[in-house]
């Protein structure tokens, strides 16, 4: 029986308001009760507080560095290393809620792109559309052909809507098919005693990880990667007709490259602005379910 944590059990104090239930509480930020309830506590760990602030000048300062290394090396790379290091540590070290988030943020990216993909009328080469459901599948190379996997969609996207002179556009009837309305097939996650590090700790530490393992040309690219939240984001705006989707990701203009140093608070915005993306899209399911079909 899954129980309530204890910062919602409070009551309010109009003279000492918690601002976690306040988060919790507000109810524009499109995310589902449980959902926000796992992130906010996640957020609330210690080693959010007492860690982070350790770990991410650290971080970044190893960035530079790697970058002057990988100067005299760009090629050089060992992704294989790169996954099982990775794996090894999320399922050591990393929070249930945090490993959670990382395993979603899979079947939510690919519900999102599959969304598009039914909605324009274009149908592409078989992509890595990935529904990893423990964390071990992790392990086949799963974050760099994330990144892989959404620069081919853009691209191949676009290519077959410019050969057929068109563009996006609305729908009067959208194909939710796509999308999961509950809760996903995740196998149970770590729970042990050093399963304690929260998602934004997790991220900076392992992104100096990426960098060592990963080509010059690999990381800048999968750097370059979260500025296209805008991108995706526009993409589903307009075959719903609604601006929100711009509204719910931060990673500014894909036109302007961002330096590597604030990757891993950005792939913290990456994973929110694509968890807010799908559960607007599940609202949309539901209104949609309710609605009768268009006349034709």
């Amino acid at each position: 029986m899954k129980t309530a944590p204890d910062w919602l059990n409070q009551q309010h104090d109009r003279a000492d308001p918690n601002p976690w239930y306040s988060l919790y509480m507000d109810s524009v930020t499109p995310l589902s009760a449980e959902i926000k309830q796992k992130w906010l506590t996640d957020s609330r760990r210690p080693s959010r507080q007492y860690v982070l602030p350790i770990i991410r000048p650290l971080a970044r300062g190893m960035i530079i560095f790697l970058q002057l290394i990988k100067s005299l090396l760009p090629s050089w790379r060992y992704s294989k290393a790169l996954h099982r290091v990775i794996v090894w540590g999320l399922k050591r070290f990393a929070s249930p809620e945090a490993n959670e988030f990382i395993l979603r943020h899979f079947h939510l990216g690919s519900e999102i792109q599959q969304f598009i993909l039914d909605n324009s009328g274009v149908t592409l080469e078989p992509l890595h559309f990935m529904r990893f459901q423990t964390l071990d599948e992790l392990k086949d190379d799963a974050f760099l052909n994330h990144d892989l996997n959404l620069y081919n969609f853009i691209t191949e996207l676009n290519q077959q809507l410019q050969a057929q002179g068109r563009s996006l556009s609305a729908s009067a009837q959208l194909d939710f098919s796509a999308i999961t309305d509950g809760e996903l097939p995740l196998a149970p996650l770590p729970k042990g005693r050093w399963n304690k590090l929260d998602i934004q700790s997790a991220i900076e530490l392992y992104t100096p990880v990426f960098q060592f393992f990963l080509s010059d040309d690999d990381f800048w690219r999968s750097v370059n990667s979260l500025q296209l939240d805008e991108t995706i984001a526009l993409y589903v705006a307009r075959l719903i007709d609604d601006p929100l989707p711009v509204m719910l990701v931060n990673n500014r203009h894909p036109l302007v490259p961002h330096s590597t140093l604030r990757a891993g608070f950005r792939l913290v915005l990456h994973g929110l602005g694509t968890e807010m993306l799908h559960r607007h899209l599940v609202l949309l399911k539901r209104e949609s379910a309710k609605s009768p079909p268009a006349p034709l």
